[in-house]
């Protein structure tokens, strides 16, 4: 079969031929109609030491929408034919970016009646969105949000989802080009994160109150930006670092809280984890079937396109999303 491997020696991406993985006990071989494309994917030489016996041949890929081809002895809640939904174990070596891809059954989700680029567009970015903010910060409680990073993949879902759930405003910081493009997702206010005191225009924006709800996506030092606009008693996902409150002005005497959020650590945690993965692919599903929430800016890329890709999405911030199709 066709793959794109990485070699952890050379930090790059090799398109190869490579031998048709083989499902272990709870596993599915599933042939890949479509794999996006994700930062965790481009950014492999960050956590390469994770994972053990990582070799040249090595291939990434999480988000798969495909067909099951050939089945562990254990699985028995999905046949051969199904076509199925997945946010893969990034741990794992046979992922998304081959003609096959091996996947932990348990984690499956019904392929939604989408064309199966748009359902691969979803499970990282719209995934983690969901469970930001319906399972961390129970969103649909709440009247003001804050997004760092709006016109990326997590936060281009994120404010449909806000929006859908209720949240009254939606307040993101984005280019100035990219203003129009988050406002049509459903964005109330954009803020140019060039311009300087993104804090001060959020307390503008809010009569000086803050927010009631945060969640950052883009890392680096905007965790301590996003917490900086929390209201009292304010709420934050981080899910791009860890948290550290004491870095927070006023976190205590706010009375704030943190959260972290790892999707795909529901790969590794057994039941709990499996269950937490499962129950976001089916809700998001919903939502896409409905026309609720769109995969934003999708562009689709074959195969051969995919290193590049990669090496793109390295060095500068994607708008949207990036998906990698298969002929059939």
């Amino acid at each position: 079969m066709r793959a794109l491997a990485y070699d952890p020696a050379a930090d790059r991406f090799v398109l190869a031929e490579q031998p048709r993985p083989t499902p272990g006990e709870h596993d599915v071989l599933v042939r890949v109609d479509a794999c996006g494309l994700n930062p965790a994917d481009a950014k492999i030489r960050l956590w390469r030491d994770s994972a053990p016996g990582m070799s040249a041949a090595w291939v990434g890929g999480l988000d798969v929408s495909g067909e099951i081809v050939d089945r562990g002895s254990a699985v028995t809640a999905w046949t051969i034919g199904d076509r199925v939904l997945y946010h893969g174990n990034m741990l794992r070596p046979h992922g998304g970016f081959a003609e096959f891809a091996i996947n932990d059954a348990r984690t499956l989700v019904k392929h939604p009646g989408v064309p199966a680029a748009l359902a691969a567009a979803t499970p990282c970015a719209a995934w983690t969105a969901w469970r930001a903010l319906v399972d961390k910060l129970r969103a649909s409680d709440k009247d003001t949000l804050f997004i760092a990073g709006g016109a990326g993949g997590v936060g281009s879902f994120a404010i449909q989802i806000a929006r859908a759930l209720g949240v009254r405003r939606v307040i993101t910081t984005a280019s100035s080009e990219n203003h129009d493009y988050v406002r049509s997702l459903g964005a109330t206010d954009a803020i140019d994160y060039h311009t300087g005191d993104v804090a001060g225009q959020v307390l503008a924006l809010t009569n000086g109150q803050g927010v009631s709800i945060a969640l950052d996506t883009v890392g680096g030092n905007n965790d301590i930006l996003t917490a900086s606009v929390l209201a009292y008693e304010g709420q934050m996902v981080e899910l791009a670092r860890v948290v550290r409150p004491d870095a927070y002005p006023g976190a205590f005497g706010k009375g704030l809280s943190f959260h972290q959020l790892s999707l795909g650590g529901g790969q590794r945690h057994g039941e709990a984890g499996r269950h937490s993965l499962v129950e976001a692919g089916r809700r998001v599903s919903a939502l896409v079937e409905s026309g609720t929430i769109k995969p934003p800016r999708l562009e689709t890329i074959p195969l051969e396109r995919v290193a590049g890709a990669l090496a793109q999405m390295r060095e500068q911030r994607t708008v949207g999303k990036i998906v990698m199709t298969l002929s059939a």
